[in-house]
């Protein structure tokens, strides 16, 4: 957990990565939790298309109704959100392979945020295409 370790405390900057950890999901949220910052998570096995990720990810980081369930919105939600936040997403890679183009913009949305608005940390767990993103050791 030594680079998630690192996001938390501030000594890496937070973004999209790829994350090898076997860690169980409780114990991913207890760490973050304890760290100050929120948790979500999707489990992505079956989603390979961008309507059910993105309502995935606005259940997972509990987005308010609002919500709009596209691109802009997802963006503008993040904006808003109260705390640092951690999504962890296992299963990525059946969305990466199906819709390579989509899934480069929602990296692009994910990672994207403006030096006032509250830190993302999206973690990538399982196999899918290794030069997407950055691995985080």
């Amino acid at each position: 957990m030594s680079g998630l370790a690192a996001v938390l405390a501030g000594r890496h900057a937070p973004g999209v990565h790829r994350w090898d950890s076997a860690l169980d999901v409780v114990d991913v949220e207890h760490a973050v939790e304890h760290a100050g910052w929120a948790f979500g998570y999707v489990d992505g096995a079956g989603l390979e298309e961008l309507p059910a990720v993105l309502d995935a990810i606005g259940r997972a980081l509990v987005l308010p109704e609002h919500y709009g369930r596209n691109l802009d919105a997802l963006n503008d939600c993040l904006r808003d959100l109260g705390t640092p936040t951690v999504l962890l997403w296992d299963a990525w890679g059946g969305f990466a392979h199906a819709d390579p183009r989509r899934f480069a913009v929602l990296v692009e949305v994910l990672g994207s945020r403006a030096d006032d608005d509250p830190a993302v940390e999206v973690l990538l767990r399982g196999p899918g295409p290794a030069d997407v993103v950055p691995l985080l050791d």
